[in-house]
């Protein structure tokens, strides 16, 4: 498959994942009426409306302030603002994203911000120590790649609809365990219902929001082999990531699709046992085996307890 079949394939992949997501959105619905009552679904539906507006034209500034990430000048770190400006260039960007940087020894890299020009590159100090300039262009490659193919936009939007759905269940599954707004008449099976679809929908949104974000690695790994025409560059970036086993230090599950690599890890640097399912990212090894197909070079195997990450 070509890059932009693959870039079509992806488009199509993302109208499915966001009309299942209004799916969630009209279960939520259904269960309020069923739980509440129109008039209490009215409120819930304003709250969510004016958290979701809020957090998608502030997301760029939330994610850097959760994220510990702060803005610097070209004289601050002249190398990286070369490589993103190249980068840039190369993707055909109209204007360069602002250049972030993270103090933490981890090395990672992500792109945020609702679109291509109010968008930024966030590198922590662990990856600028870590990689060489041809694995940094590789992965400044990657982040471009997000840029250009909306893929900052697209995971703002899921990030704020999860968060929509979590904060709705939130609030309705306290308000039917403390009684407030319980209509008199309902019965039994329908406060059963409405639990089950309170708890179930949130989950079924973070997979949702999951299974586009993973998918959508592989097609910026490809997108940046196209742009460097050095998929070695960025597969050699890939297995240092997998093989570094310092976590970051400031982590949340909201944040984590946007990293190049997933930074979720439980005390000991490892994934818990549960992270196959609710994995943000697929697995380095099988992204390096991709771009060493499409350049044919051949690198080491990822170090066991790194590579199912």
């Amino acid at each position: 498959m070509t890059l932009q079949e693959q870039i079509r394939s992806a488009r199509l992949r993302t109208v499915f994942v966001l009309f299942a997501f209004m799916v969630l959105m009209a279960v939520i619905a259904a269960a309020i009426f069923v739980a509440f009552g129109t008039g209490y679904g009215v409120i819930m539906g304003l709250v969510a409306v004016g958290y979701g507006i809020f957090a998608y034209v502030a997301a760029g500034s939330i994610v850097a302030s959760a994220c510990g990430a702060h803005p610097v000048t070209r004289e601050q770190a002249p190398e990286l603002y070369r490589t993103v400006e190249n980068a840039a260039i190369a993707a055909g960007l109209t204007k360069t994203p602002a250049v972030y940087i993270i103090d933490d020894p981890a090395p990672n890299a992500f792109a945020a911000g609702r679109t291509p020009d109010k968008a930024y590159v966030a590198a922590t100090t662990g990856i600028l120590n870590l990689l060489d300039k041809r694995e940094l262009e590789g992965v400044m490659a990657h982040e471009m790649a997000h840029v250009r193919n909306r893929d900052v936009r697209l995971m703002t939007l899921a990030a704020v609809l999860v968060g929509v759905i979590s904060m709705i269940a939130d609030m309705l599954l306290w308000s039917m365990v403390f009684g407030g707004g319980r209509r008199d008449n309902q019965s039994p099976v329908a406060a059963i219902v409405a639990i089950v679809a309170i708890i179930l929908a949130p989950i079924g949104a973070a997979l949702l929001q999951l299974s586009l974000s993973r998918r959508r690695e592989y097609l910026a790994d490809a997108t940046a082999a196209e742009l460097t025409g050095d998929p070695e560059g960025l597969a050699r970036a890939l297995y240092k990531l997998g093989a570094d086993q310092t976590p970051l230090r400031k982590v949340n599950r909201a944040t984590a699709h946007l990293w190049i690599e997933s930074p979720l890890r439980d005390n000991k640097g490892l994934r818990s046992s549960m992270s196959g399912l609710f994995e943000t990212h697929p697995p380095l090894q099988e992204r390096i085996n991709r771009l060493q197909e499409m350049g044919g070079f051949t690198l080491p195997d990822v170090p066991k307890g790194a590579g199912d990450r």
